[in-house]
């Protein structure tokens, strides 16, 4: 597939904040009423699990960077960069400062999907990798990242990639279910033998 397409700095095509300043862990609150989005909620593959995420309350003033439907996260922090688009957040929702929030101009000339996608790519990752600073954990800085180059195609071929990459998500997910339960046969087999064998002294 040959597509056409124009270098721009992340920074120009995506506004990109740092994640919400919370000083030490985050407290749980069963009465708070903001939900705070950790490491621990995000997949690469499934995006952000809004049903573990953890409902908190914030003690600043400052209006918060909510998160919305489009919106992409981006692990900054650890041993890998990586970014997912979100879905609508079932209550307001802020991010850790393990991420960047990154929010795409709506009129602008990039769909926040093909954004996450192109993120998660080998050229992207290679840009990545080289700008990571730090020894024990890498980290990206902020204005690292909004200088690094996005590949844009058209909106068209970018709606076209999406597709794609959705279908091969559902891919990856069919083939896990169908290994897991090819497992799942093989162990009640191996039970069946030992039960089997047991039987007969």
């Amino acid at each position: 597939m040959s597509i056409d397409a124009v270098f721009f700095p992340l920074g120009s095509v995506a506004t990109v904040r740092s994640g919400y300043p919370f000083r030490g862990s985050i407290e749980e609150s069963a009465k708070g009423d903001v939900l705070a989005v950790q490491m621990k909620d995000v997949d690469l593959e499934r995006g952000v699990s809004w049903p573990g995420v953890i409902r908190t309350s914030l003690a600043g003033r400052k209006e918060p960077d909510w998160l919305k439907a489009g919106d992409v996260l981006f692990v900054s922090k650890g041993a890998r960069f990586y970014a997912v688009c979100i879905d609508e957040p079932p209550n307001p929702a802020v991010c850790s400062p393990h991420f960047f929030h990154l929010e795409v101009a709506p009129q602008g000339p990039l769909l926040p999907a093909f954004l996450a996608w192109q993120i998660n790519q080998p050229p992207f990752q290679r840009q990545l990798q080289q700008a990571a600073e730090g020894s024990s954990q890498l980290s990206i800085r902020r204005p690292v990242l909004e200088s690094l180059s996005l590949s844009v195609p058209p909106l068209v071929d970018q709606h076209r990639v999406v597709a794609l990459a959705e279908l091969a998500r559902k891919e990856r997910r069919a083939l896990y279910q169908l290994i897991h339960n090819r497992e799942r046969q093989l162990q009640a087999l191996a039970e069946d033998l030992a039960q089997s064998a047991q039987a007969s002294h």
